[in-house]
């Protein structure tokens, strides 16, 4: 249910006037309180009506809100709460409020690496010990994949702040295949997770093609204000749009690619497509499928291929339907 400002600043006025024991409030107190509040927050008039004030404790005392507050009427002009120490801004959470929190709770603690969050530490940390006050802590329902172990982790608010405020960074990095580490200036553009590993993704110089660097073979960033910063307005949906993964070819690579999935896997494939290019080119009469996509033939579209086995054959182009036969081929011969 959608409530205004208004509404609310007049529930929490007739809240605090119901818990002041000391004086009796009549219909027209509680118009008068509502009236003073609505112009404090305001800066301007409000004309409360007897029937409004009438509908809020109407809603009040319901359940539409979770409030089920306890307003009763005696000597049938004063208006008080049935018991003293109720408020509606101290509601015991029912069992759905428990299970929502729990889980919103976990969800964000997830995303503790960005200083983005951290102003919400604190209330998710309130969240967490009221949660937990009131059921006894169980295992998270939602599961998110995430390797708390991963190395580069550490920099992932470091980057983030660079990337917002347009900051060039020196990078100490070290690839799989290099003996050792280098500096490298570089200019972030944006932070893309794939396969539950981060990477950076940005340029050397203005001259350079966009270079993507993963973040557990970083050693060391450090800020260098004195140069200034390659802005290209970079577009990462646009830049990814024809890639699985984060290998990205010249625009001319990209490829037109038929995959017949088997009947089995068919479903999957439906319900989670291989790349949002993809599309549905035939149905056979065995249940099996053959789809469409636009994508570069790269590392991660071959791992893409083969964790699926004997369940996907590559139909088209012939350059990647090689390729795979041949990883196929030696796999095989590991096992004989």
């Amino acid at each position: 249910m959608a409530l205004n400002k208004n509404a609310l600043i007049r529930y929490k006025t007739i809240d605090k006037c119901l818990q002041n024991n000391y004086r009796e409030w009549t219909l027209d107190d509680l118009i008068e309180a509502c009236s003073n509040a609505l112009y404090e927050y305001e800066g301007r008039e409000v004309n409360v009506s007897k029937r409004t004030i009438q509908l809020d404790i109407q809603m009040m005392r319901s359940d539409k809100l979770g409030y089920n507050a306890p307003i009763v009427v005696y000597d049938k002009k004063f208006y008080q709460y049935e018991d003293p120490e109720y408020s509606i801004t101290d509601i015991p959470l029912n069992e759905n409020d428990m299970s929502v929190l729990t889980e919103t709770v976990e969800m964000l603690k997830q995303f503790k690496d960005f200083s983005l969050f951290s102003e919400l530490g604190g209330i998710i940390q309130r969240l967490e010990d009221k949660v937990y006050t009131e059921k006894t802590k169980q295992s998270a329902i939602i599961h998110l994949d995430k390797n708390e172990n991963l190395k580069g982790l550490e920099y992932l608010d470091t980057l983030y702040q660079a990337i917002l405020k347009k900051i060039v960074l020196r990078i100490t990095y070290k690839s799989f295949k290099a003996r050792e580490a280098s500096e490298i200036v570089f200019h972030p553009f944006i932070l893309k997770e794939f396969n539950n590993r981060w990477f950076l993704v940005g340029k050397t110089s203005a001259k350079k093609p966009i270079a993507t660097f993963a973040l557990d073979r970083i050693e060391k960033v450090d800020y260098d204000l004195n140069i200034p910063y390659l802005d290209i307005n970079f577009n990462g949906e646009e830049y990814y749009k024809n890639t699985v993964g984060v290998t990205v070819l010249a625009e001319e690579h990209v490829q037109e690619i038929h995959l017949k999935v088997d009947r089995s896997n068919a479903p999957y494939v439906l319900t989670k497509p291989l790349h949002h290019t993809q599309e549905v080119i035939e149905e056979l009469e065995d249940k099996s499928i053959i789809v469409k996509l636009d994508v570069h033939i790269n590392f991660e579209l071959e791992r893409l291929i083969l964790g699926f086995g004997e369940c996907i054959e590559v139909i088209k182009p012939r350059l990647l339907r090689r390729k795979i036969r041949k990883k196929h081929e030696k796999a095989v011969a590991l096992y004989k």
